[in-house]
């Protein structure tokens, strides 16, 4: 016998894993799991976040070809790159839509109507794709005219990581109104998985939005977010309390961010909560918590720290 495969099969015994009894255990509490949630009937194949992942990227690159595509690419060859790029990124997009469906539905199998309707929803999120480009400019252009250390929009597009949370955000936005919102949530959280910042795709954003830095953004399902609007690494604007039902059970879809209008700044560490108004053109503090609107032109501070010189330290 060879040495190296007898060495291999007397590591392989010594080890003695079981295998076999390990993958039946897991079974017998998957099945279990299943059922004390009612759900041993679902379909078993959920939207693939590593296919989501590359539709995302394939959208981005159709998008932004020159700096976000190959780096092979040609200006003759461009939309000849895109059309592809769509195509096979659209095609992927639909067949995830049509899991979300299939597994929301509970049937056995994919219904025509289902299948029907992930064609409509791929549509129309496509159509709404030169919509999307003119919004990301925009923010792509605030975050440069905001940021004194960026050279370039360039420079802003390829490294900044508010921009790619922005990105995922507003594809996901359009799938999340289009009635994808599993798979919109799994593209978001794929951003947010990268750069830090949470945004949920339900949440309603203005043109030319700029997140600096970014680490630790929270925005809320229903913050609505105006024009011209900039956040700090830090930021929250959350839900100030969750309400519960007579059971004692979470009651979901009220109203519970923050309403921020056009061109508020809000600088780190700050934190809203709650249904409230940050009026127009308000400027909130570094690290201020906030429970109350405050009407236009605010500009919201912590107090002011003071200096003590009758503090003696002991002995």
């Amino acid at each position: 016998m060879n040495t190296t495969k007898k060495t291999r099969d007397i590591q392989v015994r010594s080890t003695n894993l079981k295998i076999d009894d390990i993958v039946s255990k897991l079974r017998d509490i998957r099945t279990a799991s299943l059922e004390s949630r009612k759900r041993h009937d679902r379909p078993p194949k959920l939207p693939s976040r590593k296919m989501l992942a590359s539709v995302a990227e394939g959208l981005s690159a159709a998008l932004f070809p020159n700096r976000l595509g190959s780096s092979e690419l040609a200006n003759e060859g461009i939309d000849h790159y895109v059309g592809h790029t769509l195509n096979v990124t659209l095609r992927n997009l639909m067949v995830q839509i049509q899991h979300e469906l299939h597994y929301n539905s509970g049937s056995e199998a994919l219904s025509p109507e289902d299948r029907d309707k992930s064609i409509t929803v791929t549509q129309a999120f496509a159509k709404r794709l030169p919509e999307i480009r003119v919004l990301l400019d925009s923010d792509i252009v605030a975050a440069y005219e905001g940021d004194p250390a960026a050279r370039n929009v360039d420079e802003v597009l390829v490294c900044y990581p508010g921009i790619m949370a922005i990105t995922h955000y507003r594809l996901a936005h359009e799938l999340h109104k289009l009635g994808a919102p599993l798979i919109a949530r799994m593209i978001s959280e794929i951003a947010h998985s990268v750069t830090g910042i949470e945004i949920h795709p339900g949440a309603q954003i203005g043109g030319s939005f700029f997140i600096d830095h970014g680490t630790g953004v929270v925005i809320g399902e229903t913050a609505i977010i105006g024009q011209n609007v900039r956040l700090y690494q830090a930021v929250t604007l959350g839900a100030k309390r969750f309400p519960v039902d007579e059971n004692g059970t979470l009651v979901k879809g009220n109203l519970r961010h923050p309403i921020v209008e056009d061109d508020v700044v809000i600088y780190a560490g700050a934190t809203i909560l709650g249904r409230i108004t940050i009026g127009r053109g308000s400027t909130i503090g570094g690290n201020v918590w906030l429970t109350h609107s405050v009407p236009a032109n605010s500009n919201i501070l912590q107090p002011q720290t003071k200096q003590r010189s009758d503090i003696r330290t002991r002995d």
